[in-house]
């Protein structure tokens, strides 16, 4: 640790694990039980509370709130956890609430992650790697997100719902059923609209995929086959087109059913 990275008026707990090359501005807290990986920044009127374990690289906001007891009824202090990977960024005002030990005990944040201003992450959830939560979006308790996910401003997802990899959730949408891979969705409730196109451009999907994912998401939504219809016909090409799997294993996986 490099003192001088430090401001003199941060407030720094004497078992707080601070690597090489951390920044800390003034005002900001770190809490007992907190690891913070080596040349992460956090900028000032930060608060980190633990146990919570920070990785390499990431970049902090100010007046953030990182690893603080969720409000849920049922916590009663028991020592849970939250983790956040590498390579995040999470911008002003974020709120990213511990675990419980209902649940998971921990509140897990991937890598690569844009967290844009007054996101709030709540207890138990699991974001995946490199995706994206634009303002204000906010993820109830018990939420997975799937890798390259994005969600739009004002977005409102309800607890224990799970978001697809390469998922698009459009702004203001209220989601109270599991979003599958690659779908898009908009609206309050949300509703399904297509497939994500151009978020898997982006990505370097091949025009091939493209288009047999848009063949899989009219035999979900548009033929009029039961949940278990369409997932048995999927189930039969995946393994000639692997691009399926993601979402024959969002539909599987689903427990509150997928928004229609």
């Amino acid at each position: 640790m490099t003192d001088s990275l430090i401001s003199e008026h941060a407030l720094i707990h004497p078992t707080a694990n601070i690597g090489e090359g951390v920044k800390i501005g003034p005002w900001t807290s770190v809490g007992a039980d907190v690891t913070i990986g080596e040349g992460t920044e956090i900028a000032s009127h930060v608060v980190v509370k633990g146990p919570t374990f920070i990785g390499k690289n990431n970049k902090i906001f100010q007046f953030s709130s990182i690893g603080e007891d969720t409000p849920d009824l049922k916590y009663k202090g028991e020592p849970t956890r939250l983790v956040i990977g590498d390579n995040n960024t999470i911008r002003e005002g974020v709120t990213i609430h511990r675990g419980t030990i209902q649940d998971r005990n921990e509140t897990t944040i991937g890598d690569n992650n844009l967290i844009m201003a007054y996101v709030h992450i709540g207890h138990d959830s699991v974001l995946g790697n490199n995706c994206i939560l634009v303002n204000n979006a906010s993820l109830a308790g018990h939420v997975h997100v799937g890798d390259w996910a994005i969600m739009s401003g004002y977005v409102l997802i309800h607890q224990f719902c799970h978001i697809g990899a390469h998922s698009f959730v459009g702004m203001g949408a209220g989601v109270a059923k599991d979003v599958p891979a690659y779908v898009m969705v908009t609206g309050a409730p949300a509703s399904a609209r297509s497939i994500n196109v151009e978020g898997l451009k982006r990505r370097g999907f091949s025009k091939e995929d493209i288009a047999e994912l848009m063949r899989a998401y009219k035999t979900v939504y548009r033929r009029g086959l039961t949940l278990e219809e369409a997932i048995a016909e999927l189930s039969e090409t995946q393994e000639k087109h692997p691009c399926l799997v993601p979402l024959v294993e969002s539909l599987k996986s689903s427990t509150r059913g997928i928004t229609r």
